[in-house]
């Protein structure tokens, strides 16, 4: 039988009937898989030289959490959205101070527990800690999958459950007065495209003139724009395959964007040579992008001035899901116009309009009975 190249690992079976299989590292050392079975060593081998391929085999020594989860960052850092990285990079160092010392070997249950307990104690919010614990279970999962770990130690730890936030949306009548005071506002066909449509507000500022058919009355959405940390103002990828949409527009929010339109132009023309052409939809005086964390504060000194509930820019995107809901859009539709990926994520988002929704139903089958039967409640 032809023999192994170096690195290729070798296989062999125990006298106690155990199969163990190993690979030779860069520095000479063993690193030893052992199963119950050779296809189970097989398997193990396999991914272990797969990720020494890859470069994400951990081969320290008695690694500790802190150096473990640096190198679960390093891995994962080429498969996921770049907010996303940041996001598990920024609970990676919420959790080192309070893990970061132990051995990964040795992480216990009530050590992540206890961790959990001080970062509340700290400040954090049950759903940060929560989203922590997300982090830290998938890479401690990842550990399993790598053969650094025999079980998942996060997977005996209660996490907070924090409170379901309940979702601010404004009423008709507040739209109505939302889009009546903001006229005259630069921001005003913003609004009511996000108001109407449902879009995410970086998908809005993402958007180009070629984006839209006004003619049709539709928007493909194609991309979006979101600050990143290291590199600013960033076009990127929709939030989803889903998000990749083309999204109606009502003749109202048609208007308004021919009317951006036309004072685009006349802002072209005054900006002069300081004209950036990017050929956003909404960008500032010189048409550079618009910075999306610039807009909470323009959207708070409207509602403030005119005894609006104080609401994010995001809950535009609630208020318009919630009307389609409530005047009888079928959720599906709903999703696809909003982008979700699943319509269990809609259901599930717009679940305080469910209720209504049902009451409705019954109202609906009322229509089978004869009349008077449905008027007197059966009595």
């Amino acid at each position: 039988m032809a023999r192994r190249g170096s690195g290729e690992g070798s296989i062999y079976q125990r006298a106690n009937g155990r199969w163990v299989a190993y690979t030779r590292l860069s520095d000479g050392r063993k690193k030893f898989f052992s199963g119950a079975t050779r296809r189970d060593v097989q398997s193990k081998l396999a991914q272990a030289l797969q990720a020494q391929r890859e470069g994400t085999l951990v081969t320290v020594r008695d690694a500790s959490v802190a150096q473990y989860l640096e190198r679960w960052l390093g891995a994962i850092e080429p498969s996921v959205r770049v907010r996303t990285h940041e996001s598990y990079a920024l609970n990676v160092r919420r959790l080192i101070p309070h893990l970061g010392r132990s051995r990964l070997s040795a992480l216990e249950p009530a050590a992540i527990q206890a961790c959990y307990a001080k970062l509340l104690h700290r400040g954090l919010s049950p759903r940060s800690v929560e989203q922590a614990h997300t982090v830290l279970h998938n890479a401690l999962r990842q550990a399993v999958r790598w053969n650094l770990l025999a079980r998942n130690p996060a997977e005996a730890v209660t996490a907070p459950r924090p409170r379901r936030r309940e979702l601010l949306v404004l009423s008709e009548e507040q739209v109505r007065l939302l889009l009546e005071v903001t006229g005259d506002d630069r921001l005003h066909p913003l609004w009511a495209l996000l108001v109407t449509t449902g879009l995410r507000a970086g998908e809005a500022l993402g958007l180009k003139w070629t984006d839209l058919d006004l003619e049709a009355g539709t928007a493909v959405i194609q991309r979006a724009l979101q600050r990143q940390r290291g590199l600013g103002l960033v076009f990127v990828q929709p939030k989803t395959t889903r998000s990749r949409r083309t999204v109606p527009l009502p003749d109202g929010t048609v208007a308004l964007l021919r009317e951006a339109r036309s004072r685009q132009a006349a802002e072209r023309l005054q900006a002069g040579p300081l004209w950036q052409d990017r050929g956003l939809v909404f960008c500032q005086l010189n048409g550079r992008p618009l910075d999306p964390s610039w807009l909470g504060g323009q959207l708070h000194r409207v509602t403030a001035s005119q005894g609006l509930p104080s609401i994010r820019v995001h809950d535009l995107r609630h208020t318009a899901a919630t009307h389609l809901l409530t005047r009888g859009v079928h959720p599906k539709i709903v999703q696809d116009l909003l982008g979700h990926s699943t319509i269990t994520l809609t259901l599930d988002t717009y679940s305080h309009v469910l209720p209504s929704l049902t009451r409705q139903a019954a109202v609906h089958m009322n229509a089978l009975f004869p009349e008077g039967l449905a008027k007197s409640g059966g009595a």
